[in-house]
């Protein structure tokens, strides 16, 4: 629910739904095909998985020579292509596609060592399973020598609007959260872990016996900078994030994932998202990693026409994409289809200087100042005089402005093209 001032001068209220409003999960049939993505640039030359290669439901793909990198197979079937893929920011993965075949054959590899629920056996096998990053799953926080996590911190809030996924696996695979825990506790050492739950959550989460906090009913309370600062008072520096003070982010479904892995001797492989219509209804979706969207949309019966977006995410900081092919992925938490008629207006029309984007930003940035550096193109001195780097990345200021400027896709923008050209200083430099 949306919340506005009458007078304009208070923030919106955009509220968290309730957990009354998580619909039932849908099932997604395996689709014909699939689509792995790795968050590494592909390189054929050292490409270790070959087309034609069979490949077994729940098997580790590793991916290049010298690399820990790999996928974890959603089918069984044969990869017909390897491929370079490119995402938001020009950002180059490795896609690989695999035609299913008939039958199913469960690759025993992982069973034959989950007894040993160390964290070498989550990182080895478990950091493709649903809930985690792509390419930045939360247990390598636990194993990178530069970071020193003390605390564990477990969302089961979801942190943008619409998103149900963490609210259904608490509902519906309690336990798997609880033995998830169990685990992390005892594979990393941390015994501090904080579990963070949104409204009408704090009975079914006490019974795990862990510390239970809620969170806020409105956006932006359940981003990490924010549960930082309001929930466990520690102020992430700027262009810092949680980790480097400390404190590892998890999602339930992250945790469920390990729980269960352990418990069944087999690497999840669904994803829980979900999928908000074009008339805004939603339905929760269990689809195998890889299922393409068109398959999605079809059990919903669902057409797309052109101009129509898809967008994968949440509506305040989701991507658009631009193909109903593109895959589901271990964090692919929701997808929206918005109508071409029902699409927000951007334009480049001049900032009006009406003062809502300062109002309603989370951590007090100028953003009128910030924005107009911004179009210019002068990213060091956005960051370096209006706090660019402070951003949580949280899309209020887009939602906000009454020009219609993507302010949100600016700031990301600008970070993106500091961080390559930093880079490349460092490259150059060594």
């Amino acid at each position: 629910m949306i919340k506005r001032s009458f007078i304009g001068l208070l923030k919106p209220r955009l509220e968290y739904g309730s957990l009354e409003e998580t619909p039932s999960l849908k099932q997604i049939p395996i689709p014909k095909e699939i689509t792995l993505l790795s968050n590494c640039p592909f390189d054929k030359k050292n490409l270790l998985l070959k087309k034609k290669a069979t490949v077994k439901t729940g098997q580790k793909l590793l991916l290049y020579k010298e690399s820990d990198e790999y996928v974890v197979s959603s089918v069984t079937g044969q990869v017909s292509s390897t491929s370079s893929y490119t995402g938001d920011f020009g950002r180059s993965y490795t896609a690989i596609t695999i035609e299913v075949a008939d039958d199913e054959e469960v690759d025993d590899e992982f069973k034959d060592i989950s007894k040993d629920a160390s964290l070498e056996t989550i990182k080895n096998f478990l950091a493709f399973s649903p809930g985690n990053p792509l390419g930045n799953p939360p247990v390598k926080l636990f194993v990178d020598k530069d970071k020193s996590i003390s605390t564990i911190v477990v969302c089961c809030a979801d942190s943008d609007l619409l998103i149900t996924t963490n609210r259904h696996v608490v509902k519906s695979d309690i336990d798997a959260v609880k033995e998830g825990i169990s685990i992390l506790k005892a594979a990393t050492g941390v015994n501090d872990v904080v579990m963070i739950a949104s409204h009408g959550q704090m009975h079914e989460l006490s019974a795990i016996g862990e510390k239970v906090s809620q969170v806020n009913d409105t956006y932006p309370s359940a981003l990490p900078h924010l549960i930082m600062k309001d929930i466990l008072s520690k102020v992430v520096p700027a262009g810092k994030n949680p980790e480097d003070i400390g404190v590892g982010f998890i999602s339930a479904e992250a945790v469920a994932s390990i729980g269960k892995a352990f418990s069944n001797g087999q690497i999840p492989l669904t994803k829980i998202l979900t999928l908000v219509k074009k008339d805004g209804s939603k339905s929760l979706v269990s689809a195998r990693i890889g299922t393409p969207a068109n398959d999605i949309f079809n059990a919903f019966n669902i057409t797309l026409n052109e101009d129509d977006r898809i967008i994968f995410g949440g509506p305040m900081t989701g991507s658009s994409v631009y193909s109903e092919n593109h895959p589901v992925q271990p964090d692919t938490d929701a997808i929206i289809i918005q109508d071409r008629d029902d699409i927000p207006v951007i334009s480049d029309y001049p900032c009006t200087n009406c003062g809502d984007c300062l109002r309603v930003c989370p951590v007090n940035i100028q953003v009128g100042m910030l924005v107009r550096l911004l179009e210019g193109g002068h990213y060091e001195e956005a960051a370096d005089q209006y706090d660019l780097y402070s951003c949580i990345e949280c899309g209020l200021c887009s939602y906000v402005c009454v020009s219609g400027m993507p302010i949100f896709q600016y700031i990301r923008s600008a970070k993106y093209e500091l961080g390559r050209a930093n880079t490349a200083e460092a490259t150059n430099n060594g």
